[in-house]
């Protein structure tokens, strides 16, 4: 079930993003070298500051979340023990349906499991950079032109 965030979920949301931060972003190692409270902490003042939050919830556990400002996807984690059973695919659904109109995201070059996902679900790549610092590492932008544009 998808569900709008509550403080209560911080701590298990928090986690989520970590354990998949840990799992997919071996070529960050600003990322690989924190530990949980500073992630903690990075979630807090990054994330829950600045987005709107759905979490994936499966019986009383938190399998993902979807961070968004806006039409923008800020952050789509799917734990790592979840991985290929339908959550980061329910997530993104219920972006799109918030977002009817059309989303937009970045994500890493090398993420090569999201932008396989994202290009599955119909996104388009439109432009190819540099993430801001810290991380300063090769992104690109997607884009989704919504349910009822073509272009």
């Amino acid at each position: 079930m998808i569900r709008k965030f509550k403080p209560a979920d911080t701590i298990s949301t928090a986690q989520v993003w970590y354990r998949s931060g840990k799992d997919e972003y071996t070529y960050l190692p600003m990322f690989q070298a924190l530990d949980e409270d500073e992630a903690l902490t990075v979630f807090k003042s990054l994330i829950l500051q600045h987005c709107e939050i759905w979490v994936y919830q499966s019986q009383s556990e938190i399998c993902g979340f979807l961070a968004m400002q806006g039409s923008y996807i800020d952050r789509l984690y799917v734990d790592p023990a979840q991985h290929r059973k339908g959550v980061g695919v329910a997530l993104l659904k219920h972006a799109m349906q918030l977002s009817p109109d059309g989303l937009q995201l970045h994500t890493h070059q090398q993420n090569h499991r999201a932008r396989k996902f994202y290009e599955k679900s119909g996104f388009a790549a439109v432009k190819f950079g540099v993430s801001p610092a810290p991380e300063s590492v090769p992104d690109v932008e997607y884009h989704w032109h919504g349910q009822n544009n073509t272009g």
